[in-house]
């Protein structure tokens, strides 16, 4: 009928009223939770469709789509307090975070030191070292104060091989100069590598140890190798070398009558393991060196 018009149009005024009450106090509650923040807040339009983040802050912000993802790309923006690094994330009716620390600047390539446990694949394999890069790997040692972000973790790649068998540092990068000098120009890094053989090793072992180790008239192993300890039936090698190929050293204890039961590397170039427990890893610090 028609007088019941003006009391649905009453209905209508007062649903208004009360979301918009809604909306008015969770925005406010919102302002309340972030306002601790060194951060500019901004709360993204009403749409009935979500749009991809980097439109949404490009709008809000007056600024370029590229900006806009760099910004994101770099961990500078949260979406309802969470720092969300994908420039197609969706949004809508969302708060938007855009910190006042934010930068342009590029992000720097990152190297990774590693503590590789035995029983994992330097590189690629079913069980690669490179799965244990995560979170909730890093070690508290770890100094570097970077914040860790999803670009961190691409492209990392694995340059200093070591034995399945074998427990210690291994280096992923994403730095080219880095990469080249631990792959290409590896013959002029020292590596130091602690092995244990069952048994003792008598000076003549130890002579031949440190002696090339040749097969076919090729060289595969040329070492300085001094006793580290003994204890239990088992006696502790100290390697210093460098271009090892996996197998080598394994190889050369062979030779010499000895059996090698374990192996860890503890030194790439003058960067040490020190610090990393197996499993965990942290970023190469600027001021170190390989």
């Amino acid at each position: 009928p028609i007088c019941g018009i003006p009391a649905m149009r009453e209905r209508r005024e007062r649903a208004k009223t009360l979301i918009g009450r809604t909306r008015a106090s969770h925005t406010k509650a919102l302002s309340e939770r972030y306002a601790g923040l060194n951060c500019t807040l901004t709360k993204s339009p009403h749409m009935t469709d979500p749009i991809r983040l980097s439109k949404a802050l490009a709008q809000q912000h007056n600024i370029s789509r590229s900006a806009a993802e760099q910004f994101i790309e770099g961990g500078w923006v949260t979406v309802n307090g969470r720092v969300e690094e994908s420039p197609q994330a969706r949004v809508a009716n969302d708060v938007i975070v855009l910190s006042k620390d934010a930068t342009l600047m590029p992000s720097l390539t990152m190297t990774i030191l590693l503590h590789k446990p035995t029983g994992f694949d330097w590189a690629d394999g079913k069980k690669a070292a490179g799965d244990l890069l995560t979170d909730a790997n890093r070690s508290k040692a770890d100094r570097s104060g970077v914040r860790l972000l999803q670009r961190h973790m691409k492209g990392q790649e694995s340059v200093t091989p070591l034995e399945f068998g074998a427990s210690g540092l291994l280096v992923f990068t994403q730095d080219f100069p880095i990469k080249r000098k631990l792959w290409e120009d590896a013959a002029l890094v020292e590596n130091e590598i602690i092995v244990e053989v069952r048994g003792e090793v008598d000076a003549q072992a130890l002579d031949k140890l440190n002696r090339p180790f040749v097969v076919n008239d090729r060289v595969i192993l040329t070492a300085k190798v001094a006793l580290s300890k003994q204890s239990d039936g088992m006696t502790g090698l100290r390697f210093a070398l460098k271009t090892c190929a996996l197998g080598a050293i394994a190889g050369a204890c062979e030779h010499a009558g000895l059996k090698v039961v374990g192996m860890k590397r503890i030194r790439v170039g003058r960067v040490p393991l020190a610090g990393l427990a197996p499993g965990q890893w942290r970023f190469l610090m600027p001021h170190e060196r390989f």
